[in-house]
């Protein structure tokens, strides 16, 4: 007795399989792009969380909170390559354009108004600039970090791993250093401004050599 043969499969489901594969890695290729974009914002964000112990936030650009483990004085680069020169020994010191970071103790940015005015720098227009509780930086990139990134904020002094930004600056400890060898807020504060009101002097110095009788001298808020 002959048995009935099954008719093959039609193509249609065939077709609906290969269709169903050729999404399928499709999709996994786009998931491949979009992780390649995300990744090294997320390696920096991680290698400042675990080798640091740091909070980020963001990831294009990563950005580090202030206010949390530390402050940072901002200043122009030329006053900031000049106080790294007088002070000696500092915290971390990051580069980012043409303005250099110090990242000094967390409550230093509260200290520095009634800093300037105690150092009678107060209402006298300098560029130096604090950042506390609630700013934030965008995170320099560690040299392993730096390769296709020009530009990029960069690390001068970089941190050390889960460590604590030093030095300990906000107590007011006079103009000598602390005993660990790094400047007090005081005179670290002292030496910037002066750093800063002199780079100024130069630059509207070169502008009035530069514009002639015309141009205005530097005027002071």
């Amino acid at each position: 007795m002959a048995f009935p043969v099954p008719p093959p499969r039609s193509s249609p489901e065939f077709g609906t399989r290969d269709t169903q594969g050729t999404r399928g890695a499709r999709a996994a290729r786009e998931a491949a792009v979009i992780a390649a974009a995300v990744e090294p914002g997320e390696a920096l964000a991680r290698w400042y969380e675990h080798e640091l112990g740091w909070t980020t936030a963001g990831r294009a650009p990563v950005r580090l909170p202030t206010g949390l483990r530390f402050d940072v004085l901002e200043l122009p680069a030329e006053a900031g390559r000049a106080v790294l020169r007088r002070v000696g020994r500092t915290g971390p010191v990051a580069l980012s354009g043409a303005r250099m970071q110090l990242l000094v103790a967390s409550g230093s940015a509260e200290e520095l108004p009634g800093l300037l005015d105690w150092l009678e720098w107060g209402g006298i227009t300098l560029g130096l600039t604090a950042l506390g509780a609630g700013g934030r930086i965008t995170a320099p990139a560690p040299a392993a970090f730096r390769a296709g990134s020009p530009g990029a904020a960069l690390w001068l002094r970089p941190p050390g791993p889960r460590h604590e930004v030093e030095p300990a600056l906000p107590a007011l400890a006079g103009f000598g250093s602390s005993g660990g060898g790094a400047p007090d807020l005081v005179r670290l504060v002292d030496t910037a401004a002066t750093e800063c009101h002199r780079v100024r002097l130069l630059r509207a110095r070169a502008g009035l050599l530069t514009d002639g009788p015309a141009a205005q001298p530097l005027a002071f808020s």
